[in-house]
């Protein structure tokens, strides 16, 4: 049975090409009609809320210029005829048609989503050979637009210091294709790529796959951990033994540190809850809560039962975990524990976008209302 990946399985995927190696696949969106036009698209860069550049290079790569959003119609009419790439990103946070093309990557957490970003390129266009710490999945939507696919980099890898944009200056490709509308190339984190325009209107979506640094883990928890200790809670030693030396710092004291860190460290309920709050915060938190919506219960259970359908924000990010009997839902960066009768909702919300036929009960009514007041839930043609 045909998939995503062509005649290969989801399964096969994850064991043999899921942060390993590239993979083509021909015609995994067959017939592919794009949610966003170009014309839309560069209207999206005018608007102050939405994160946009356009790069602009020289014909023979040797100069690169770096402009961020929002833009004005004079700034596109000025445009050189080719050689530029306008970037938008996060679109499917603004245009429904876009995130539901997300959801075709359900298969993989949904709390791993970074975005979806669009890029439109005239002839040539492109943001030279570099590379990214994250997966992404480039489906062509219009145009043609090669890629070249070559080698393993990392922060240590020589790249050009008088650009604007991050370019690898030794660049060799290993591998060439040609994308079609339709056509989607996976790359893992670290590979090295380029891509650029074979002719006008070459139109591609970039679906992103984030995963946070070793060092955002650890600086973000210990933000976590700022506001659930005090200074009371100090470096104690009851046990103290007389030393040869005062400025030796011993192996007790040592252990006597191990043992905090550890404090913390093997606390899996207070990780648990930092994770689901750290990776469900909102990509853009100055624009969390724009659309919140105070609704009664009583307006709520109308509109279940007229059967209309209830939705996630567009830019909302929604997990949950689950130990023992507790169940936490976490919400743009939220986490609640939920009663036995919310579960299923919750689980339901977490698992796609749209949503009907919700059992009008006590408990989802209130989980509702306070999904809606906090700007994470709406319901269709109500916003």
């Amino acid at each position: 049975m045909d998939t995503l990946f062509g005649e290969i399985s989801v399964e096969t995927f994850l064991r043999e090409y899921w942060q390993k190696k590239p993979l083509l696949i021909r015609n995994a969106f067959p017939d592919f009609e794009p949610p966003v036009s170009a014309d839309e698209l560069a209207g999206m860069a005018l608007e102050q809320d939405i994160e946009s550049r356009l790069i602009i290079q020289s014909a023979d790569g040797k100069e690169w210029e770096l402009k961020h959003g929002p833009f004005s119609e004079e700034t596109f009419a000025e445009l050189p005829p080719s050689h530029w790439s306008l970037l938008v990103q996060a679109v499917d946070h603004w245009v429904p048609e876009v995130s539901e093309l997300a959801e075709h990557f359900n298969f993989l957490p949904n709390w791993r989503l970074d975005d979806l970003m669009i890029s439109y390129a005239a002839d040539g266009g492109g943001v030279g050979p570099h590379y990214d710490n994250y997966d992404v999945f480039l489906i062509q939507a219009s145009g043609t637009r090669c890629w070249e696919v070559g080698g393993l980099y990392d922060e240590n890898s020589p790249r050009r210091d008088d650009v604007p944009v991050m370019i690898l200056p030794e660049w060799e490709a290993e591998q060439r294709w040609e994308l079609n509308p339709g056509d989607m190339l996976y790359l893992p984190p670290r590979v090295g790529h380029n891509g650029y325009a074979v002719g006008d209107d070459c139109m591609t979506y970039s679906v992103g796959f984030r995963a946070p640094s070793h060092q955002e883990v650890l600086e973000g928890y210990s933000r976590y951990l700022d506001n659930l200790t005090t200074a009371e809670e100090r470096y104690a030693d009851p046990d103290f033994k007389l030393q040869n030396n005062p400025g030796e710092i011993t192996d007790q004291a040592i252990d006597r540190v191990q043992s905090i860190l550890r404090r913390y460290s093997e606390d899996r309920e207070l990780i648990s809850h930092w994770f689901g709050e750290f990776m469900t915060e909102p990509k853009y938190p100055d624009q969390a809560g724009e659309n919140s919506v105070e609704m009664d219960e009583g307006e709520i259970r109308n509109l279940l039962s007229a059967g209309i359908p209830l939705c996630r924000n567009e830019g909302s990010r929604f997990a949950f975990h689950r130990s023992g009997d507790l169940f936490i839902l976490f919400v743009d960066g939220k986490g609640c524990a939920c009663s036995p009768d919310q579960i299923p909702l919750a689980e339901q919300l977490c698992s796609a976008l749209y949503h009907t036929d919700i059992p009008v009960g006590d408990g989802n009514l209130q989980l509702i209302k306070a999904l809606l007041l906090q700007g994470s839930l709406y319901f269709l043609g109500e916003e």
